[in-house]
Order: C-alpha cells, then sequence, then structure tokens
C-alpha cells in the first residue's frame, strides 16, 4: 500500500549498531546521515523534535574533547614534575638561602640576613646551639624597615650544625617584625604529600616557595 508523501528505497541498506554505541564517536558525516534518515522516517503528522538529539550529541563530543584535554594536561603536570624534582637535584651539596631562622654554620663560620617590617631603635640578636643555649649575641642599633642586613658568625669553637637566628626587635618599647634569611646545606630532594618539591637538610626540610637564592 502506498503512502502519499512517503517513498522507499529497496536499495537502502539498514546499518545496525550495538546498543551501546557512543553518539560521540560518529563522524560529522554519519551523524548528518542518522539525521536525515531520522527525518526520512518520521510520521509527517507528528514530527519529532530533534534538538534534544542534536544537544545530547553535541555534549557528548565536548566531554570527549574534554576528557582528552584533561588527559593532555594531567600528562603535562606529571611531566613538569617530574622535571623540577630532577632540577632541584642539582641543589644537593649546596649551600642555599632560604626564609627561616634556622642557619647553617661550617667551620665556625655562618651568615644570616635579617629584615625588619619597619625601622627599630634597638635590634638583639641571639644565636643559639641545637640544645637552646646561647653561643652569641649582639645588639643593634637604629635599623631602617625594608633593608637587608647581614649577620656573620664566626666563632671556632662551633661544632658544624644548625644555629637559631633570634630577633627581637624594638622601637619606642614597641615590637617590630622582623624576616631573616638562613643559609642552609641541602642533602637531598623529594615531592611531599601534595607532589610540591622540598628540600632536606640534616635538621629540616625548606619549602621549595621559601628558596631565596644559591650560595652562601
Amino acid at each position: 500500500m502506498d503512502i502519499p508523501g512517503v517513498t522507499y528505497n529497496p536499495d537502502s541498506q539498514v546499518k545496525v549498531v550495538d546498543a551501546n554505541y557512543d553518539n560521540a564517536k560518529m563522524s560529522q558525516e554519519d551523524f548528518l546521515k542518522v539525521l536525515l534518515a531520522d527525518l526520512q522516517w518520521q510520521d509527517p503528522l507528528e514530527a519529532k523534535d530533534i534538538s534534544e538529539f542534536i544537544d545530547n550529541t553535541v555534549k557528548l563530543k565536548e566531554l570527549e574533547s574534554y576528557n582528552t584535554f584533561q588527559q593532555s594536561v594531567e600528562q603535562l603536570l606529571a611531566a613538569n614534575q617530574a622535571n623540577a624534582l630532577l632540577t632541584a637535584s642539582s641543589l644537593i651539596g649546596k649551600l642555599v638561602k632560604y626564609e627561616g631562622n634556622q642557619t647553617y654554620v661550617q667551620n665556625g663560620v655562618g651568615y644570616a640576613d635579617i629584615k625588619l617590617a619597619s625601622s627599630a631603635d634597638t635590634v638583639k640578636i641571639t644565636i643559639l646551639d641545637s640544645t637552646g643555649s646561647v653561643v652569641e649575641t649582639k645588639t643593634l642599633y637604629n635599623l631602617q624597615g625594608g633593608v637587608d642586613y647581614p649577620i656573620s658568625i664566626e666563632n671556632p669553637d662551633l661544632p658544624d650544625g644548625y644555629y637559631t637566628v633570634s630577633i627581637e626587635a624594638t622601637l619606642n618599647g614597641n615590637p617590630v617584625d622582623a624576616t631573616v634569611i638562613s643559609q642552609a646545606l641541602i642533602i637531598g630532594v623529594e615531592k611531599d604529600t601534595q607532589g610540591n618539591i622540598v628540600l632536606n637538610t640534616s635538621s629540616f626540610t625548606i619549602e621549595n616557595s621559601n628558596l631565596i637564592g644559591i650560595g652562601g
């Protein structure tokens, strides 16, 4: 029985695909074929709304592209972390400058820098060993804020190791914040649980972000 407006092509081949076929994998040509076939076989009196089909297919393609991009980014980050670890390993055996108050003394000699948040009329510097005993003190006067002031430790009786640089700065009796830049001997590098590079000393670890410079 012929139905006006509807034609049948006996040469047409119907391609059957798996029920789990992913629309996101179809090519643009296949997509148009499916769309045209869907339009051809629909009831002309009850035309289908194909917008949902198109929207779902586009979303699938966008998701596929996003997943591919995300995988590429993750691979790039992994390679970058590996390169960062390899680069950081070149610091092993070298002295570095970092923000912190534990400075390395070798052969009785050590260095540190202090920087005040604002001017201070009195700055007391105390050097302590690993047991907390005071090994040296000095007092400076009328220091400006924002300026690096070098502090040297020269005492041949001090054994090699790390010493705490304690700063007590005041202006008219009011405390003034101070930052200490110390030196450390790096003996190893590793990644922490968050994947960040940390530098190992014989006594503590230094976050890569606290590194100021290389060389004592």
